[in-house]
């Protein structure tokens, strides 16, 4: 089986792993085409092993580059007869620590993946959604931009960042026909937190968990993402935790900083490694 024509459609950055491998493999399983794009080739050949034989194309993608952007979607248009009713923007790296202790080079590359990246594929998508009828731009913001986290200021100051670009577009992209939303998940169960903490014996899903920290299986972000493409709402908070600190952000924002300086450093559990990420 191959692309059909009428057939839904979605692009997902940072398809290889986490987050965007999961939303392919359920909107996959409602009978969308999944274009799967990621640096990770051998990551990207796993995750169309997932999804029904023909029904994904796999794109090289280097989110930081914006010729390479331009590249992948003239591919995926190909596949698809023009079509793209989904951009997922979802490559991510998450890395943390004091700010004076991070290096340039790793503050300019988080900078450029989390937020330039997604200006890049939007700007690289705009022409084929806004041809596509019904089409939307969804992002992967984060928990951590609702309300800034210690250690993780950079990360922070992305998804903050990616939060505003949801909200502008839905307003600017609306007399297209093009919706804009985000999600915004707390700890989700990929490899990002998998990693062991440096001076410990623990992942980094074990330290969250020990501290009190909810971290929901990645089975949760498929539903949400469907959720967030259908219905009306800008932000979709995805598990307990990001209900909880969108509430406490609004309503109690001096409790949740007292909550935020009792819970202490997380930085340093966050692997460097791209992912579709954190969130």
């Amino acid at each position: 089986m191959a692309y059909q024509s009428g057939q839904k459609t979605i692009f997902i950055t940072g398809g290889a792993s986490g987050l965007g491998r999961e939303v392919g493999r359920y909107f996959a399983g409602r009978g969308w085409f999944i274009g799967i794009a990621d640096i990770n080739e051998a990551g990207m050949a796993e995750t169309a092993a997932m999804i029904p034989e023909g029904q994904s194309s796999i794109h090289k993608l280097d989110v930081t580059n914006r010729a390479n952007w331009k590249s992948a979607v003239a591919e995926f248009s190909n596949v698809t007869g023009g079509n793209m009713h989904v951009l997922f923007n979802n490559a991510g790296i998450g890395e943390g620590g004091p700010i004076e202790e991070m290096t340039d080079e790793d503050i300019d590359l988080m900078i450029a993946i989390n937020f330039t990246g997604c200006i890049s594929g939007t700007r690289a998508c705009f022409e084929i959604l806004k041809n596509t009828p019904d089409s939307c731009v969804l992002y992967t913001a984060s928990a951590a931009g609702i309300y800034g986290v210690a250690d993780l200021s950079v990360y922070s100051a992305t998804k903050f960042a990616v939060r505003g670009l949801a909200e502008s577009h839905d307003l600017e992209f609306r007399k297209y026909g093009i919706k804009s939303r985000s999600l915004m998940p707390g700890f989700i169960d990929t490899n990002i937190i998998s990693d062991v903490v440096e001076g410990t014996n623990q992942s980094g899903k074990e330290r969250l968990e020990e501290s009190g920290v909810l971290v929901s299986p990645v089975s949760i972000i498929g539903p949400a993402a469907w959720d967030a493409v259908h219905q009306d709402k800008v932000h979709t908070p995805v598990n307990k935790m990001a209900k909880q600190l969108a509430f406490a952000a609004r309503w109690m924002p001096g409790r949740l900083r007292k909550q935020q300086v009792e819970l202490g450093d997380l930085g340093n559990i966050l692997s460097p490694t791209e992912q579709p990420d954190k969130n």
